[in-house]
């Protein structure tokens, strides 16, 4: 099931047990009267605090957010760590540097896409994969046979902050030891305000961004959280629900697993060919995808009239040929975006379709390749300082 975060979801909401998932260990500082919370790899998460989310959009795009995620850590050790992660993600890993980040996908033996997070390396038999939203760990355990290595949870939350003046707030909370030095997709161990942190120069908004990774044996997450407010204020930083995370990761391109992608998608139909590593002799999957259609079926919608909403149907003269996956409000086009995922590869980009809504009413929108914007990533690659400008 999806993890959906639209305006209607925060309606949509039921009561459960505070034991069945894991709390925020930051809930001290975050906590809200009006919060309505999801549930994401296991974790509570705000996905509102009833504020005003365009203006913490805005803030997100001109300063900075402070966002408590729920992605997910799982560590994989041991003697035949970097093998059992060739085998098990499309992505090579024997090549990969220590400090270093990489996105990568495991596919499901039909081919289909099980999961993607983000993986670092520590040392040669030692590795974390920070996971999106799925039960990961159990499928690492159960293609773990015949290979020595330990799949655990390191026990640790992430806390991101993100935005154009996030480099100049983890300089002020490291002391300078965070700088320019620290290029994207990069890692490391950095001290922040008398603590040690792995902090990694990624994020979930296409915008200048840090990561930083909290262990729950080590960390004492009051001090932390209260070191970063104090330097991430007087730069405009401020606390924020995921409602403006997602426009931003939508905007970007950022895809959702379980809901812009599911396990009956090929890597290539989410337009993921890019950290499938074919040349690999073997991993789960690989056979499935020879042969295999390379285009995109997962492309961007663009509306003037409505913002789009999942699961609404994309029509070509009379015909569905796809729908909405998820749809926002772009604050910085003006109009609202989606993702359509299309049946079928085909020469989609520019044309004009229909949308039609849930409650049956009609709009027509324009399919456009994705991100919406900044499509060579200046912005969180940090080569662009221009701040965007409020819309009049």
């Amino acid at each position: 099931m999806g993890n959906f975060q639209e305006a209607s979801d925060l309606e949509n909401t039921v009561g459960i047990s505070a034991r069945r998932f894991e709390e925020s260990p930051f809930i001290e500082r975050t906590q809200h009267p009006d919060m309505v919370r999801g549930v994401y790899a296991g974790r509570y998460f705000a996905i509102s605090l009833n504020e005003d989310y365009i203006k913490k959009y805005w803030c997100l795009r001109q300063k900075a957010l402070i966002f408590d995620t729920p992605e997910k850590p799982v560590e994989i050790s041991g003697p035949d760590a970097e093998a059992f992660l060739d085998h098990v993600l499309a992505r090579k890993v024997s090549t990969m540097n220590e400090e270093r980040g990489y996105y990568a996908i495991a596919c499901t033996p039909k081919g289909g896409v099980f999961m993607d997070g983000v993986m670092f390396r520590f040392a040669r038999n030692r590795f974390w994969y920070v996971q999106a939203d799925g039960p990961f760990e159990n499928w690492l355990m159960a293609h773990s046979a015949g290979f020595d290595v330990t799949i655990s949870d390191p026990q640790v939350r992430v806390l991101q902050i993100q935005g154009p003046a996030s480099l100049d707030i983890m300089k002020k909370a490291s002391d300078g030891a965070v700088d320019e030095n620290l290029q994207y997709f990069r890692a490391g161990f950095f001290n922040i305000g008398g603590q040690r942190f792995y902090v990694s120069r990624t994020g979930f908004t296409n915008e200048l961004g840090y990561e930083i990774y909290c262990s729950a044996a080590e960390t004492d997450h009051i001090a932390l959280w209260d070191h970063l407010m104090d330097c991430g204020t007087p730069y405009g930083m401020e606390f924020s629900s995921t409602r403006a995370m997602t426009i931003r990761r939508i905007e970007g391109g950022i895809l959702g697993n379980l809901t812009d992608v599911t396990q009956d998608m090929t890597p290539f139909e989410a337009g993921l060919s890019p950290f499938i590593d074919m040349d690999k002799p073997d991993f789960i999957g690989r056979d499935a995808l020879v042969g295999k259609d390379t285009r995109s079926c997962l492309l961007g919608l663009t509306c003037e009239t409505i913002t789009p909403l999942s699961e609404s149907a994309v029509i070509d003269n009379g015909i569905r040929v796809g729908y909405i996956t998820a749809g926002v409000p772009s604050p910085t086009l003006g109009l609202g975006v989606g993702y359509v995922r299309f049946y079928e590869p085909g020469e989609w980009i520019g044309r004009t379709l229909s949308m039609q809504m849930p409650d049956g009413a009609t709009h027509e929108g324009t399919i456009v390749d994705l991100p919406f914007f900044d499509k060579e990533k200046r912005l969180v690659k940090g080569l662009d300082s221009n701040l965007p400008k409020l819309p009049e």
